[in-house]
């Protein structure tokens, strides 16, 4: 995969941003260079790596869909409503987020604890839109030469790399001079105002508080006082000046004031992120103790039920959601109360509880997951497969819902249609022979109808052929 990666990089002679590997964002390209299907094609690439064999990549479907959810709030409110964005977490307590070619907004989880308001947070994001939609990367690398794209494709390479082989990444390093490439990589001024320009007027028209952009800003700039020489990542790769943060202050006077309060979903979000860090037991105390000191908070209530899950005491966290749902509501609740139920091996509990929850939260993916697996384990494995395989021909290229429809065709005994959905997961993490290969059980099983089979043998002509292209590429 890394060596089809680096092909398709030089085959384009693009000069990439890093993941989230402390390496600068650079939006994406100009469409004179790189066709808009070819950009997609190299960020899903990048995106496979990221998703499917990084460690840090957090696979958290609740946090996830809320961060799409704001994300796409604000790339409604620019001048590129239309553009498909998506928008993900790596899991790492650093301060930085970044933007990959396609589309593809990533954030560190530190980030997102690090903003004391929902604006805030929507600043950072409002920022990184603006870097892709002004096409950014363009105006620092499109002039530069292949050569400085090639080198920038190796330093991709092995920061991608870095994590499974050591060796690989020197390599790749070495060849590309990608030190050299690093020193130079960070955004210019002006292209950070423009960005900052952008992105208040993106806060501004998508309803959010214009004043959380400096104010974000300006306590980035102060941990960098904190971390002397390791300034976060975010300042190391956009250079944040004095005179920006006073020309945001400017702007940010002549607009109108807004006052926003945050969603419960960004503060569920933050919680869930706290209850995941450090050891089980250390997070249940600092919880329990917030509640002995008389703290009534239902976000602080959601914390205490939820890290008690995480350490295995099921009946406790049980009986602290039911206490929360007498004073709250939200999709977040009924998420942590099926997992609670799920735990305590009472499927059909869950099943009963998200019938409603998904109908009234449609937005919410992360209940409609949590609610065919508790059909599954209920044993309404039919009707888990009909909503799987629905869902996962709605959305296309959701792994969670192809990957439920693959078990519920299986617990069916439905061997051609358990393949055919098993393959599409392998096309989703970029594995094209594996899925290949899955479509050829599936049509030697023979027990799908006429349809089944015939839909069968078409998708397994159209990935030949895919996989046909991507080896003349790699040569």
């Amino acid at each position: 995969m890394i060596k089809r990666l680096f092909m398709l990089l030089l085959s384009a002679t693009l000069a990439f941003p890093s993941a989230a590997f402390d390496l600068p964002d650079l939006g994406d390209v100009a469409s004179s260079d790189l066709s808009p299907l070819m950009e997609r094609r190299i960020g899903e690439s990048i995106m496979q790596e990221i998703r499917w064999r990084d460690a840090s990549y957090l696979d958290d479907p609740e946090i996830e869909g809320y961060v799409n959810r704001l994300g796409r709030r604000l790339v409604a409110a620019s001048d590129q409503s239309d553009r498909r964005f998506e928008f993900f977490v790596i899991n790492d307590s650093s301060l930085n987020a970044f933007a990959l070619p396609g589309g593809y907004i990533g954030l560190h989880s530190g980030l997102i604890l690090a903003a004391e308001t929902e604006s805030e947070l929507a600043s950072v994001l409002g920022h990184e839109i603006a870097h892709v939609t002004q096409r950014h990367i363009a105006q620092l690398f499109g002039r530069q030469g292949q050569a400085s794209m090639i080198m920038l494709a190796s330093l991709l390479v092995a920061i991608l790399a870095a994590r499974s082989d050591s060796q690989v990444s020197e390599a790749a390093l070495a060849a590309g001079q990608a030190g050299a490439i690093q020193s130079q990589i960070g955004y210019t001024r002006t292209l950070e105002r423009e960005a900052d320009r952008i992105g208040l007027q993106i806060l501004e028209r998508a309803g959010m508080d214009v004043r959380g952009m400096p104010s974000f800003f300006e306590r980035l700039q102060r941990a960098t006082r904190v971390y002397e020489n390791n300034a976060p990542g975010y300042l190391r790769t956009h250079p944040l000046t004095e005179e920006r943060i006073s020309d945001m202050g400017n702007r940010v006077a002549q607009m109108r004031y807004r006052q926003v309060p945050d969603s419960d979903d960004f503060h569920f979000v933050r919680t869930k992120l706290r209850v995941n860090s450090g050891s089980a037991a250390d997070v249940v105390r600092d919880f329990s103790s917030r509640i002995a000191a008389g703290n009534a908070d239902p976000f602080v209530h959601y914390g205490h039920a939820r890290a008690l899950l995480r350490a295995g005491r099921v009946p406790e966290s049980l009986a602290e959601i039911e206490a929360l749902r007498q004073v709250a509501s939200s999709p977040f609740i009924d998420g942590l109360a099926a997992e609670a139920l799920l735990a305590a091996r009472d499927p059909s509990a869950a099943a009963n509880l998200l019938s409603q929850s998904v109908t009234r939260h449609p937005e919410h993916s992360s209940l409609r997951y949590l609610y065919i697996e508790s059909l599954l384990q209920s044993g309404r494995a039919q009707q888990a497969a009909e909503m799987a395989r629905e869902y996962a021909v709605r959305e296309g290229n959701d792994p969670h819902y192809w990957s439920l429809s693959s078990r519920s065709e299986q617990a069916l005994g439905r061997v051609s249609a358990y393949h055919r959905a098993q393959a599409e997961v392998y096309v989703l993490r970029g594995s094209l022979p594996a899925a290949i290969e899955q479509l050829e059980l599936a049509r030697r099983a023979g027990d799908g109808d006429f349809f089944e089979m015939s839909a069968i043998d078409a998708r397994m002509r159209m990935l030949k052929i895919e996989e046909a292209e991507r080896r003349r590429e790699s040569r």
